[in-house]
């Protein structure tokens, strides 16, 4: 399968992968898969990357995806909490299986015998600033309203510190990802831009650290990816508090809310409320 090479990439990617999902660090990809299954592999040559790379069909291109031991790996990673995540997974691993069937020389789709394909296993990784569990299980059943002939499960699975210890011990790459996020995300509410706020992260990450050298020899692709990734976080999240205002403007103008009632939905006094909104007491 055809493979992603070097460090130049897109900088829209997400920082988690450019540093899982890239080929010169397959023996940190090797190690995030030895903790999410409890595995002991040690050979990196044994992981093939087949992650989406400007796909033309809805412009998609997932983060992270590999086979390895007859297993078909899906990382994805985001900053934002998505109950959509199992279609965007059902996407992603149509057209990875498509690429897989019709490379593949053990697989005969016209054969009357039946043919074994490797296992998906569907994992998200949230480090978003909203509070959620360890472990989340979506599924896109839910995503119907009646009975369906498929279902895709996608564990979400939280790396904010403080969440998953376990995990994060057992890969030392992505528990430094981790902090670096979680320091760069604190960083924030002292300095003035979020460039200061990757640059100190970058600085004050261990010398022991795996992935620092990684990460400091690519610093410009590196803020780029964070700066977008933040945008992207608080563009949804504006996304998100405007709807929740429409609705509040509706209830207001039926009559089912007053403005102070909105208001105090909305977290906001009354002053904010209405010039957030227009409306006037």
């Amino acid at each position: 399968m055809a493979e992603t090479t070097g460090t130049n990439r897109e900088y829209r990617d997400r920082l988690f992968k450019f540093i899982f999902g890239n080929p010169q660090n397959r023996e940190w990809t090797l190690s995030l898969y030895n903790a999410v299954n409890g595995s002991h592999y040690t050979d990196a040559s044994a992981i093939k990357l087949n992650t989406i790379e400007n796909a033309v069909y809805m412009s998609m291109k997932n983060d992270v995806s590999f086979l390895i031991d007859n297993t078909m790996s899906f990382y994805e990673q985001q900053s934002t909490f998505n109950p959509n995540m199992p279609m965007r997974f059902l996407i992603y691993a149509g057209m990875i299986y498509s690429k897989y069937v019709e490379e593949s020389r053990h697989y005969h789709r016209y054969s009357s015998a039946q043919q074994k394909a490797p296992t998906p296993k569907c994992i998200c990784f949230y480090n978003g600033a909203d509070d959620k569990e360890d472990r989340i299980t979506l599924n896109l059943t839910d995503s119907f309203d009646g009975e369906s002939d498929i279902e895709v499960k996608v564990t979400m699975i939280n790396i904010n510190f403080g969440h998953n210890k376990a995990l994060l011990d057992a890969c030392k790459p992505l528990k430094e990802y981790a902090w670096f996020v979680d320091k760069v995300r604190s960083n924030q509410q002292t300095m003035e831009t979020l460039e200061e706020a990757v640059d100190a992260a970058l600085e004050e990450l261990p010398d022991d650290s795996l992935i620092k050298p990684f990460l400091v020899a690519n610093k410009a692709e590196v803020k780029r990816m964070c700066i977008t990734e933040y945008d992207e976080a608080r563009t949804f999240a504006e996304q998100r508090e405007d709807g929740a205002l429409d609705i509040l403007v509706s209830l207001i103008k039926k009559g089912l809310l007053t403005l102070a009632q909105a208001a105090e939905e909305a977290h906001m006094t009354v002053a904010e409320f209405e010039a957030k909104t227009g409306l006037k007491a």
